[in-house]
């Protein structure tokens, strides 16, 4: 079994404000797995969208698998999610009538070996909730300093 493969969309939470989340399965190639074990996943510009009842995502950047040979993957392209159909029209008629966005939060590998997404149904941020955001981290971060 593969050790902790964790990797999380930093930027998420400071550029949205995050009301909902779910764990969903993503589709991959075989080339595209072992990038991920690899940690060669970036999340920037990367988001969620409905097409025909099923969700999708847009600009995940997955890096080439070195030794994938003729068999490699598309860097960037549509990566399908899996998610059980009441979720998906549940998040589907909240997108729709909020104008709500789906971002991914963390990409990890599970104990069965399988490639789950973490994604959230976010708001996006204006700029002086960025800069309460800012605020309150280096307040956090002088406390522990202090208490130290």
């Amino acid at each position: 079994m593969p050790e902790n493969i964790y990797i999380k969309n930093r930027s998420a939470s400071f550029e949205y404000a995050i009301e909902d989340k779910l764990t969903a399965g993503i589709v991959l190639s075989g080339s595209e797995i072992k990038s991920v074990r690899n940690g060669k996943v970036s999340f920037n510009d990367c988001h969620a969208f409905f097409s025909k009842g099923e969700l999708w995502i847009k600009n995940l950047h997955i890096a080439e698998y070195v030794n994938a040979g003729y068999a490699g993957h598309m860097v960037v392209h549509d990566r399908k999610l899996l998610l059980q159909k009441k979720e998906l029209r549940k998040w589907e008629a909240k997108v729709k009538e909020k104008g709500l966005t789906i971002i991914p939060l963390s990409m990890y590998v599970n104990d069965k070996g399988f490639v789950k997404l973490d994604i959230g149904l976010a708001k996006g941020k204006k700029h002086y909730d960025k800069r309460e955001s800012i605020k309150s981290r280096d307040v956090e971060r002088e406390m522990k300093r202090y208490l130290k």
